[in-house]
């Protein structure tokens, strides 16, 4: 081991850093957050220090390095670009027992600043010992998707617990046990799902028992994005990696599925237009049933559970059934396919307003408000539309919208077979009938379409094709 690891605790005492420049700035901010008092001292502050100065956070010293500032100060880190004045800082420092740090020189440090993972009071620091910073960052972004945030709030509330859960065990083996189940247990999943005033009450009854909470069955509701499995929520991973069960949509992806734990039991309950593999009630009944067995169940819905996702109808069950749930919101198709191809359903320059709405009722008819949705200056995104776009276009149009309206059809959206088709409300419905289109499929009505042909990015096949017939 090359270096000891430590935490300091520098709150309210000095703390020395010599540089004004970017890279002295993130080090002057690390410290700040640990509550030291520092004075900088440069012959002039880049921006980012300017604005701590004039918020009062820092001292300022202009002018050049003088040997007689070392002393007295808790830490010190040398950020200047004249090696020279980095030696004498460095030897000046570690003659009077002060740490110090050079960045990019390990060689002239008395410590290393790592890569920190804050979940304050929870830590979690990565070095190299200085031979490879980007490594340890590296390293830090891959954790930074494991350790959800709220495990500094389970570390305060256990804090809050300690002396209880001393005084209510005689043993060291009893106290650490408990702890243990604790920490893997109901508790910190109330936690997790925000429900912060739960967990304390649920962990006061378990001291006030002798015994931690058991184990028991709860749904997690999650929304799995339009498709690509990097628009994963971190919470959303986390759960899809610890259910036991995993009953999910015909819209999840398989890439999405392989990131789900391997030996869960999988149930498929997708719906196709007049063709459900489970009907909704059978789906909300077996949700709460496999709760009810202690299972951890991963409702895993395509886009996100409360925009036309059903995710209401489910908890409205499981609440009545007494099941624990949580619930975890994805990117919803409308925003995901809208990204990826290129339409910023809100631009300013050409609409006011956004509509989402279902491309068929609960009754299978499109029997919609046309009125509304044939109105100028808006965004109109029909979900589910696809066997029924032209009836779509056909009645926008008989309800005053201009027939020359741009529409797209995104197809199978975010992923990597994603296809556009883009015309207008008299073509649109042609293009799609002479296509293989297969679904998941989103329509964008607007002239905010128009934009795709100057914005699209994202081409899965090396090449953004899409058809203009209007421009033809």
């Amino acid at each position: 081991m090359d270096f000891l690891p430590i935490f300091l605790n520098i709150k309210n005492k000095p703390c020395l850093v010599i540089g004004g420049g970017e890279v002295a700035s993130r080090k002057v901010s690390l410290l700040i957050r640990a509550g030291g008092d520092v004075t900088v001292v440069s012959p002039q502050l880049g921006s980012e220090l300017q604005h701590l100065l004039d918020e009062g956070k820092i001292n300022y010293q202009a002018g050049v390095y003088q040997s007689d500032l070392v002393g007295g100060q808790a830490i010190i880190i040398a950020a200047t670009n004249d090696e020279e004045v980095n030696r004498q800082v460095s030897a000046q420092a570690q003659a009077l027992g002060i740490p110090v740090n050079v960045v990019d020189n390990p060689d002239l440090c008395g410590f290393i600043m790592p890569s920190i993972i804050d979940r304050t009071p929870v830590q979690i620091a990565i070095s190299t010992g200085g031979s490879s910073p980007v490594l340890a960052r590296l390293l830090r972004a891959r954790l930074e998707t494991f350790i959800p945030s709220a495990y500094g709030r389970l570390a305060t509330m256990v804090e809050s617990f300690r002396e209880h859960v001393k005084a209510r065990f005689k043993e060291t083996g009893d106290i650490r046990r408990f702890w243990e189940k604790v920490l893997e247990g109901p508790v910190v999943e109330l936690l997790f799902a925000g429900k912060d005033k739960l967990a304390e009450q649920e962990l006061a009854q378990a001291v006030e028992k002798g015994a931690a909470p058991d184990h028991r069955g709860e749904v997690y509701l999650v929304g799995a994005g339009p498709g690509d499995p990097d628009l994963l929520t971190f919470r959303a991973l986390r759960l899809m990696q610890q259910a036991d069960v995993v009953v999910y949509d015909r819209l999840v992806s398989a890439a999405i599925l392989d990131l789900v734990r391997r030996d869960a039991e999988f149930i498929y309950a997708g719906k196709e237009r007049n063709k459900h593999a489970i009907q909704q009630e059978d789906i909300n009944a077996l949700l709460a049933r496999l709760a009810k067995e202690g299972k951890r169940v991963l409702r895993l819905k395509g886009g996100d559970p409360f925009i036309f996702g059903r995710g209401g109808e489910e908890i409205e069950t499981l609440m009545a059934e007494g099941v624990a749930f949580q619930v975890v919101p994805g990117i919803t198709a409308a925003a995901g396919c809208a990204a990826y191809s290129g339409i910023p359903l809100t631009h300013r320059d050409y609409v006011q307003s956004c509509t989402f709405v279902t491309g068929h009722l609960k009754d299978g008819s499109i029997n919609l408000n046309w009125i509304a949705l044939a109105q100028p200056s808006q965004t109109v995104v029909f979900y589910m539309g696809l066997q029924g776009v032209a009836t779509i276009c056909k009645e926008l149009i008989a309800h005053g919208r201009d027939p020359k309206t741009p529409a797209a059809l995104v197809e199978q959206g975010t992923t990597q077979n994603q296809r556009v088709h883009v015309g207008d409300l008299t073509t649109l419905a042609g293009l799609v009938e002479e296509r293989d289109v297969k679904p998941p499929t989103l329509i964008i009505v607007g002239e905010v379409v128009e934009l795709h042909k100057k914005l699209a990015w994202f081409a899965p096949s090396g090449e953004v094709t899409a058809d203009y017939p209007n421009t033809k």
